[in-house]
């Protein structure tokens, strides 16, 4: 294993996940700066660049400390600092495709109003300039024992939890 970060989830929006933040962590060695998601995010892409090797974080916590959240930050910066090589804006897809993954599956817990019932595997993709060129999101691990039953209607579903 490598880094390690600990995460904990405020319960509430903090300004330290801004824009001027990534710029910030964006180009600094681990250790120069306080601990956060993005020096995890730079340590990954500037060894991906360097070593030219596919790079992993895991996200890891019990449910409501914040998982999803942080993977969401990670996506973010490399968004920022990557880019898309195309007019497609790949990145905004990239990001725009979580909330969807997080509406089938999720449930309200004792400790959290939307825990996810599975994991997350999430590829992204770069190109020889390192901008992004496309994403694989997979689901595994599903709770299939928390699921109650099915309704279908009008060719939507829902679960229940």
């Amino acid at each position: 294993a490598g880094i390690v970060l600990v995460a904990i989830n405020p319960y509430e929006q903090l300004p330290i996940y801004e824009q001027d933040v990534i710029y910030a962590y964006s180009g600094q060695n681990m250790g120069d700066m306080d601990p956060h998601i993005f020096a995890v995010a730079e340590e990954a892409y500037k060894q991906m660049a360097r070593d030219e090797k596919n790079q992993s974080i895991i996200v890891s916590g019990e449910s409501g400390a914040g998982k999803t959240v942080s993977a969401k930050y990670a996506m973010r910066f490399f968004a920022t600092v990557g880019g898309s090589a195309s007019e497609t804006n790949i990145e905004a897809k990239v990001l725009a495709s979580s909330p969807i993954m997080e509406a089938i599956g999720n449930a309200k817990t004792i400790r959290n109003d939307n825990s996810s019932r599975f994991g997350k595997y999430i590829q992204i993709g770069f190109d020889k300039k390192y901008h992004i060129i496309g994403a694989n999101m997979r689901t595994y691990l599903l709770e299939k024992s928390r699921v109650v039953f099915q309704v279908r209607s009008c060719g939507t579903f829902s679960f229940f939890f």
